[in-house]
């Protein structure tokens, strides 16, 4: 069963990305929040690093490719990229959220890679760095609404559609897209595909202007009779209408975490630094106080940490899942919805605990709760993860409830 402690394996690799997060991220974190769209020249230098990391752990150490770990630790028990994805994240997140997106080959197409290719695709596609297109101008969080389509020609398809809100679809080298190989038969013909860049037919038409993440660019990106080899598609070509949507949604039982965790940095920075700003002005944190001595920023602060670590233990316990190769949709779900539900509250809370302090440029919590918004957004909307674990405690399918 799971292990509350962090595994003695991964702790130089958090402190490693924590270090990245305090002396990489932190001191350009400002200067890119301000230049929306300016590629952060400063992470190229820190790429290579990345690379070393991910090849010592066996998976990715950012933002990236979640790959079952063959080997287990002494008890049996697997701890392997999926746990060492989230904990590291969290740590540059807890740096700069926008920053982490944009570093790369670690995207989140990555993780939708390494969750579905076989080893010929990921041979080929593993060192890329991939976004991630699904969103279309007609649907938000109703990924089942795809209308992108790509047909087979020959040993082709051909895609045809437009997606919006792609992370790094500018920068990336290729692009992970979800499209229907046959509308008539629904959901159960959507596939995912690997565009790579350059390829004709494809064109990033506009970068969005956005709240927050603003190092990270969005991309909008139009697909116009654009041709790519069938073996880029990743999992079975075959449409299986009995088994549904349940091949490609596989994606999200990975990224889902990812994106917890990097609600979990993000709001333990809030909390630290609200902390910090608390004790200076002698409003010290005492856990052996009574409850009825505390001061009301006191007693909210307590509560925001609790709310904080319930988050943190349903990350774990997702990725831990993945990591042994047990189910973990509905784990996932909640996780998702947790952290990027106490994220929004916590960064928001810090910023009115702290009035005026709190929402200055001479702070960073602004720019924090700016950041934690799309961590409730993208991967699947808060009210899409409650309907998809009322759909597992209750056992119905999408049809019967929606």
């Amino acid at each position: 069963m799971i292990n509350l402690e962090v595994p003695k394996k991964f702790r130089a690799l958090i402190s490693q990305a924590h270090q990245v997060g305090n002396s990489v991220f932190r001191p350009i974190s400002r200067k890119y929040d301000r230049s929306e769209h300016a590629y952060p020249v400063e992470l190229d230098m820190f790429a290579a690093i990345m690379d070393g990391m991910n090849d010592s752990t066996g998976g990715v150490a950012g933002a990236g490719a979640l790959k079952q770990d063959k080997e287990k630790d002494e008890e049996g028990i697997k701890n392997g990229s999926n746990m060492a994805t989230v904990l590291s994240l969290a740590e540059l997140c807890w740096g700069d959220v926008g920053l982490s997106l944009t570093l790369p080959r670690q995207g989140l197409g990555n993780a939708a890679i390494a969750a579905v290719a076989d080893d010929e695709q990921f041979a080929r596609f593993g060192k890329k760095w991939a976004a991630m297109a699904i969103t279309e101008p007609g649907f938000g969080s109703d990924s089942a609404a795809v209308r992108t389509t790509a047909i087979k020609d020959g040993d082709d398809y051909i895609i045809n559609g437009e997606k919006i809100y792609v992370t790094s679809g500018e920068r990336a080298d290729c692009v992970v897209v979800w499209a229907s190989v046959d509308r008539s038969l629904g959901r159960a013909a959507i596939k995912s595909f690997v565009v790579e860049k350059g390829t004709p037919g494809m064109e990033v038409v506009r970068l969005e202007k956005k709240l927050g993440i603003k190092a990270s660019d969005t991309a909008a990106i139009t697909f116009t009779d654009c041709r790519v080899p069938a073996s880029n598609l990743l999992g079975d070509p075959e449409v299986n209408v009995e088994k549904g949507f349940a091949g490609v949604m596989q994606t999200f039982d990975n990224t889902r975490p990812v994106v917890a965790a990097m609600a979990i940095g993000v709001a333990r920075a809030s909390l630290d630094r609200t902390r910090q700003i608390l004790n200076s002005h002698k409003i010290k944190t005492n856990y052996n106080a009574p409850l009825q001595s505390l001061t009301q920023l006191q007693a909210q602060l307590y509560r925001y940490e609790a709310d904080w670590e319930g988050a943190r233990l349903l990350t774990l316990k997702a990725a831990w899942m993945a990591d042994n190769g047990i189910p973990n949709s509905k784990e996932a779900s909640m996780a998702k919805a947790k952290a990027g539900r106490t994220a929004n509250a916590i960064t928001l809370g810090c910023v009115e605990m702290l009035g005026a302090l709190g929402y200055s440029e001479d702070e960073m919590l602004e720019k924090w709760a700016r950041d934690s918004k799309i961590l409730d957004i993208f991967e699947g909307t808060q009210q899409i993860q409650q309907l998809i674990i009322a759909r597992r405690l209750l056992g119905k399918s999408s049809a019967e409830l929606k």
